[in-house]
């Protein structure tokens, strides 16, 4: 249980070029002043890059989020995810220890490991290229006895093949994750009892595995070039969502484009008609607003009809010219995308299915949101 700094340091750590950048990317995701957020993301990303948290390291990461020395070395020295003193050059496994595995036969890949590696756990072996744990349930139960090895499950192990696993890594091989047993998955090993029909043969192993074998990083540290570096939330102007560009004052709200215009004159020409209306009427009758029975060309649409949007969002579509049902239920995978991106509110858009809702609406139907809108029971943003 005693966690401190290793008594043998190296005398400096830096992320390589891609792994920088990618750590810079991060730390935009948090607002000014909260950079210290990305910590656990940046200490995991430098033990991915060496396999083990230096003194160095967990300096360079406090530089880089403006914190105290001791608060990251309290963070790493925390969780038990990450590894406080040199890990094997090749691999260091971690053998799940937890009830399903240990009934299945955790203790005798623990035997090959003391056998092969080391006698005791986190100790590298003579040849510095392993070194091995015991942890905690991995969540693979279905698939016990299992061992992680950087990224990637192995599991279905029996202690032969694990034995013959580690002289293949030794041998500069690089075995394929997953079940080890020929299983395609976590399916019953009797056979498959229900769902017959689906096919397991669409790709040669099952979506993990697949992902694992086709970006070749499994046992590998990382140098940030396995995959592109993705950072949707910043815009092309390197603007983060929600933020100002350093120095600059914010922007102002894009100018309403004509269809906008247009719709707010009709409003105001309709008005005076609807006041003229009210005074010839006897007895005042309370009006509810009634939904829209098909998109008009000369005026907006109540977005607010739609579930998900409410006020503010309606607001937002309109300073980018969408005003109707039709040009929301026009939407393909590419403008739903351009919009997630202005709206600052990504996956909404499909989460709550406004394509599907304003087809409906366009074609003068309602959804069950839109006759609680016309109640005037809920908005929502």
């Amino acid at each position: 249980m005693l966690r401190r700094l290793y008594h043998d340091q190296p005398e400096s750590f830096a992320f390589t070029t891609a792994n920088q950048t990618w750590a810079e990317a991060q730390i935009t995701k948090y607002p000014e002043g909260r950079q210290a957020s990305a910590v656990i993301p940046l200490l995991w990303r430098a033990q991915e890059q060496e396999g083990w948290l230096s003194k160095p390291a967990l300096e360079t990461v406090a530089d880089m989020l403006d914190m105290a020395y001791i608060r990251v070395l309290e963070v790493a020295s925390f969780y038990f995810m990450f590894q406080m003193q040199p890990v094997g050059s090749v691999a260091h496994i971690q053998i799940c220890g937890t009830t399903s595995c240990m009934i299945c036969g955790a203790e005798d890949l623990i035997a090959v490991c003391r056998e092969k590696i080391a006698d005791k756990p986190h100790a590298l072996s003579a040849d510095g290229k392993f070194s091995w744990e015991e942890v905690e349930c991995l969540g693979a139960c279905t698939n016990a006895p299992m061992a992680q090895i950087g990224k990637d499950y192995f599991e279905d192990l029996t202690a032969d093949g694990f034995a013959k696993m580690l002289d293949e890594l030794a041998a500069g091989k690089v075995p394929t994750p997953g079940p080890q047993n020929g299983r395609y998955s976590s399916e019953p090993l009797s056979g498959l009892t229900s769902l017959k029909e689906y096919d397991s043969g669409k790709t040669q192993y099952n979506a993990s595995v697949q992902l694992a074998t086709d970006i070749g990083d499994s046992i590998k540290r990382i140098d940030g070039t396995e995959v592109p570096i993705l950072t949707p939330w910043v815009g092309k102007d390197g603007v983060v969502a929600g933020r100002a560009a350093e120095g600059q004052p914010p922007k102002p709200a894009p100018t309403p484009k004509p269809a906008v215009k247009q719709a707010e004159e009709a409003q105001k020409a309709a008005k005076p008609k609807a006041e003229k209306a009210e005074t010839k009427s006897d007895k005042p009758k309370a009006k509810k607003p009634a939904p829209k029975k098909a998109a008009k060309a000369d005026a907006a649409d109540d977005l607010k009809q739609l579930k998900g949007v409410g006020p503010a969002l309606e607001k937002k579509l309109h300073e980018n010219g969408v005003t109707s049902f039709a040009q929301i239920a026009a939407w393909g995978p590419a403008e739903i995308e351009d919009m997630d991106d202005k709206l600052s509110f990504k996956g909404r858009i499909e989460r709550d299915g406004w394509v599907d809702q304003a087809n409906l609406l366009a074609a003068g139907e309602e959804t069950e949101f839109s006759k609680k809108v016309a109640k005037g029971d809920v908005y929502e943003d």
